[in-house]
């Protein structure tokens, strides 16, 4: 069967898929929670979960001293450990939340899963193709008893509902191209991303060789702890951070699977702060399902925001944060209306989606599948970007080459 047959098998099997939160059956099961990483995004999925009925904080890890004492203060009742391995000896919690630096997702991941939690990651899943591999390795056996749900929210939203009604029934014929953008700016002088180091960022209260992991050893560095976004050996710079939750997206809508050969270019073109991570970029991935999927990025203007264009002979999908709609293409489908999008999100829908899987045993709306696929895609385009070349995925030795 050729890859085209597959694509439109796959998109025929993947609508009406999405779940709707709040409506499995043990709803009153109180679930207990651990948290590995309190920042900024840890916390905000802590307000998230406790704000789910039936769920509360048992325990919070975090390196920095400041962090852990500000889960204390939210979480009064909670354990707070240094070392998520501590925390993760603690039977009495049902599940984990995982919000650090990129670099540490498999380590996290991987002891969650084995201590018999069911997991929430934040994406990107995985940063390179090793570590991909090594937290499927650990997933594989417990596959359909443990939850995992992969942090790419708009999966569980209205928008993924949507999508799937619009491409019912072939109403965009072939589709061959996906245009993708996130463009966001900032005032003079305030870099994006760059974040300020505090006085009591010390070697005596950040746990530095926790936060290293399998990274290169080095003294320690507050701005590097503090803005491990900007920097190669923590982080995959704006593409994990944004072009992760696009593909992921249509991902899911489509069935896309790994492209077989990525394009990134750009650079650090603005903010020469000692950066590493490109601030304009583009990405090229080549589909095996014989559509291209472009994407674009840039930190020095706000146009045209955050927006996916989906393709196809017979019509086309606009997305933006705040709509969806189809617009049929009158030459084929002259008959056919534009239509919008009507389905509203519900609060927390992602979060609601995770703990109604743990009480059903159902499959989440970003399994680990989805994933997966969209961590080998970014690294894709890393590697092409850091290497100045087009890069290949080998779906044989599931390698890149």
């Amino acid at each position: 069967m050729s890859s085209r047959r597959k694509f439109l098998g796959q998109v025929a099997s993947s609508l009406g898929t999405l779940a709707l939160p709040g409506t499995v059956a043990g709803a009153n099961d109180r679930i207990r929670l651990g948290i590995i990483g309190y920042g900024a995004r840890g916390a905000d999925l802590a307000i998230e979960a406790t704000a789910c009925p039936h769920t509360e904080i048992a325990g919070v890890c975090d390196i920095y001293s400041a962090q852990r004492d500000r889960a204390l203060q939210r979480f009064p009742d909670c354990k707070i450990y240094a070392d998520h391995r501590l925390l993760l000896e603690d039977n009495s919690i049902d599940a984990v939340l995982i919000a650090t630096p990129q670099h540490l997702h498999a380590e996290h991941f991987i002891g969650a899963v084995l201590a018999g939690r069911h997991v929430y990651q934040e994406k990107t899943m995985a940063f390179t193709v090793d570590e991909a591999k090594r937290m499927r390795d650990a997933w594989l056996p417990v596959r359909g008893k443990q939850v995992v749900q992969i942090g790419h929210q708009s999966c569980s939203s209205g928008h993924a509902i949507d999508a799937a009604n619009f491409l019912r029934n072939g109403n965009l014929g072939r589709i061959t191209a996906i245009n993708a953008a996130m463009y966001r700016n900032t005032p003079h002088g305030r870099p994006q991303w760059s974040r300020p180091v505090y006085p009591d960022m010390t070697p005596e209260n950040i746990f530095w060789d926790r936060f290293l992991g399998s990274t290169p050893e080095m003294p320690f560095n507050a701005n590097r702890y503090m803005n491990w976004r900007l920097f190669w050996d923590y982080s995959g710079g704006n593409v994990h951070e944004s072009m992760s939750h696009q593909v992921a997206f249509w991902s899911k809508a489509l069935g896309l699977q790994i492209p077989f050969a990525v394009t990134m270019t750009g650079g650090v073109y603005l903010w020469k702060d000692g950066r590493e991570v490109p601030d304009t970029m583009s990405v090229s991935m080549e589909q095996p399902e014989e559509l291209l999927f472009t994407w674009t990025s840039g930190f020095g203007n706000s146009n045209p925001g955050i927006t996916e264009h989906v393709l196809g002979t017979d019509g086309s999908i606009f997305r933006t944060p705040l709509q969806i709609r189809y617009s049929p293409e009158k030459m084929n489908r002259p008959q056919a209306e534009t239509l919008a999008g009507p389905t509203a999100t519900p609060p927390r829908a992602h979060m609601q989606n995770f703990l109604d899987c743990i009480r059903s045993g159902k499959e989440p709306n970003c399994p680990f599948e989805i994933g997966y696929k969209v961590s080998i895609a970014c690294r894709m385009a890393i590697e092409s970007y850091l290497q100045r070349r087009t890069v290949y995925w080998n779906s044989e030795k599931e390698e890149i080459v």
